[in-house]
């Protein structure tokens, strides 16, 4: 007996709602369908199992013990396809899934963590999953699918016809200190002022390291020498808290360090000159198609750019 394949959802129904009410005539109702339908239905449902599920009584129907066991069978299967069925709506709807996302610091913490936050208040069953890294790292998890979508920054030797490309925004890079430096409430700093004290930095290559040493370049004032390498904003907060070293951050990064909430007590210095970073672009690979919970969150950013 291959029941997989002739029993179909409404005969399953069928046997739940005549178990319930006990009567074919209201479960015919139930199921809006004759009660002729029915009872050929369960005719055939009973000679597909080959023993009758039910007992005829005048006025009423009562289970068999075969009956009993297939209702028990029956309604795990019927509560399987509720479930599956709204988890399917949930999905396609974008009320629940995984997002997968990626972004480098700044517009993580602007634009990103803001629209994730939103959507997730309006629909807590949605998993996210956020990386942040170097741009080169974020486009090959792009690349591979394990992203799907990602703010980052396009190098030239990188083909953008590949990927859906969004409008894209500047970053401005903020100079931060402890708040007992020398220089911090000092008005209009002018590159010369930090360039004799220690700076912990991004490694040479770095969008920020690449900002910061242009401006003084321009300026023609010499490049800090005293160096310290690192992309690790923890090791940045430990070696700004026990010395006066000057670290470049992302704006946006840099608004949450020196707010309240965190009581980090550091400052951002008051420079006479601005320090811009290259664009970066919210970037989706054409070859695959958002999920709509996905969807949901780049429209979000798309909203705060």
């Amino acid at each position: 007996m291959d029941l997989s394949r002739r029993l179909k959802p409404n005969h399953l129904k069928l046997i739940d709602e005549i178990a319930k009410k006990q009567k074919l005539q209201l479960a015919a109702e139930a199921l809006s369908i004759s009660q002729p339908a029915a009872s050929r239905m369960l005719a055939d449902i009973e000679t597909n199992m080959g023993t009758p599920l039910f007992v005829r009584h005048p006025r009423w129907m009562e289970l068999t013990q075969a009956g009993q066991a297939v209702l028990r069978h029956v309604r795990v299967v019927l509560w399987e396809l509720e479930t599956l069925e709204a988890e399917v709506e949930s999905i396609a709807g974008g009320r629940s899934g995984v997002v997968r996302v990626g972004a480098v610091t700044g517009p993580a913490v602007g634009c990103l963590m803001p629209a994730l936050r939103k959507v997730k208040d309006e629909s807590p069953d949605i998993e996210t999953t956020i990386e942040v890294g170097p741009s080169v790292q974020l486009v090959r998890g792009l690349r591979e699918g394990r992203l799907d979508f990602i703010i980052a920054r396009l190098t030239p030797e990188q083909d953008s016809s590949e990927f859906h490309v969004y409008p894209a925004r500047s970053e401005r890079v903020t100079l931060l200190v402890r708040d007992t430096h020398p220089l911090a409430g000092v008005p209009d700093l002018p590159l010369e002022a930090v360039a004799g004290y220690e700076w912990v930095i991004q490694e040479r290559g770095s969008p920020i390291r690449q900002a910061v040493e242009a401006a003084f370049l321009e300026a023609g004032t010499p490049v800090p020498a005293n160096v310290s390498n690192s992309s690790s904003l923890l090791i940045v907060l430990s070696i700004i808290a026990q010395a006066d070293v000057i670290s470049p951050q992302a704006e946006e990064v840099a608004e949450i360090l020196t707010g309240s909430a965190l009581g980090a007590r550091l400052v951002a210095l008051q420079m006479a000159c601005d320090m811009t970073v290259s664009p970066y672009f919210v970037l989706s690979n054409r070859s695959q198609q958002l999920p709509r919970a996905s969807e949901r969150v780049l429209k979000e950013v798309l909203k705060r750019l």
